[in-house]
């Protein structure tokens, strides 16, 4: 760190924490149609992307975060082709996807154009041209309209939605009558990779209730978890599936597959990795089991 004396972002974990962050610049603040936006270089995390107040990817770890939700679903289905994405402004999930070569048509639905433009300019790191690939179809509007409007199903559906604030869209898809929708658009054999907010003790509600309403339509359902530095948290993860895919795959599997469509760069996600992604401590275990909850639009997922 510099002589200068820097300012500082602080957010709000939960009601009674928070964490605080040293701020070399701001890049960009402003407000679009649906959010107020800002891109922050940190000092601990580089270029950052808030969203509300609330951190939602960072230049240092978001390959933790978006390998972690994306290649689980991916390497779960034999032959991913086709691959539709809610949310993913930054463009790192769509990269992701994209180093699998058997990925031939993906279908990316962000309702805030501005967003995404913010991110193409500013964190080039996050999305490394993804946009410009020709597989890509990059639509603004709601993913929940766009999926009621369309017939189109696909391989792989990657929910990468930010956190559920109150008064604002988002938490419509997080419900059962949306997972329904998703379990509509998937092919024979397709795979849903959902992110799912916070995975530690003190912050589980979220997790376990989404795991839970996801449980409600599919019948395969494999919660797991990962650290984000970023996030100060463990953050929590779901793979549904109307087909009973084992969770048994072995690293050596794992490893043949990425080596097979190759996705040779990743940073975090393996063969290894992957065992470690499932492997839950038995008070989320149990957390999960006594969940009852089922999220419907009568009764949405809100958090701070």
């Amino acid at each position: 760190m510099d002589d200068t004396t820097p300012s500082w972002f602080q957010e709000y974990l939960t009601p009674d924490l928070i964490q605080m962050v040293a701020v070399r610049e701001t890049v960009f603040s402003g407000q679009t149609l649906f959010q107020d936006v800002q891109i922050l270089d940190t000092y601990a995390f580089g270029r950052c992307l808030i969203l509300d107040g609330k951190t939602q990817s960072s230049e240092s770890d978001e390959f933790i975060y978006h390998e972690s939700l994306v290649h689980p679903a991916l390497i779960t289905h034999p032959n991913p082709e086709t691959v539709f994405i809610a949310g993913g402004g930054e463009g790192a999930t769509l990269r992701e996807i994209l180093t699998h070569n058997t990925v031939k048509r993906v279908v990316m639905v962000d309702l805030d154009n501005e967003v995404v433009d913010i991110c193409r300019r500013f964190l080039p790191n996050h999305h490394m041209g993804a946009f410009d690939d020709p597989r890509v179809e990059l639509h603004f509007r709601d993913a929940r309209q766009y999926l009621e409007t369309t017939t189109d199903t696909f391989d792989s559906i990657i929910i990468d939605l930010p956190d559920p604030q109150e008064g604002g869209p988002v938490p419509l898809l997080y419900t059962q009558s949306f997972y329904r929708l998703l379990s509509q658009h998937l092919n024979p054999g397709g795979v849903v990779g959902v992110q799912s907010e916070p995975c530690m003790k003190g912050n589980l509600e979220a997790f376990t209730a989404i795991s839970n309403t996801l449980k409600s339509i599919f019948s395969w359902v494999c919660p797991y978890h990962v650290m984000v530095p970023s996030f100060s948290f463990d953050w929590g993860f779901n793979l549904a599936s109307s087909t009973p895919y084992p969770r048994d795959l072995t690293a050596k599997e794992v490893d043949r597959r990425l080596e097979q469509r190759g996705c040779g760069a990743l940073r975090s996600y393996d063969g290894e990795g992957h065992l470690g992604l499932f492997s839950l401590p038995k008070h989320v275990r149990h957390a999960l089991d006594q969940e009852t909850r089922v999220i419907t639009e009568d009764d949405p997922l809100v958090v701070l």
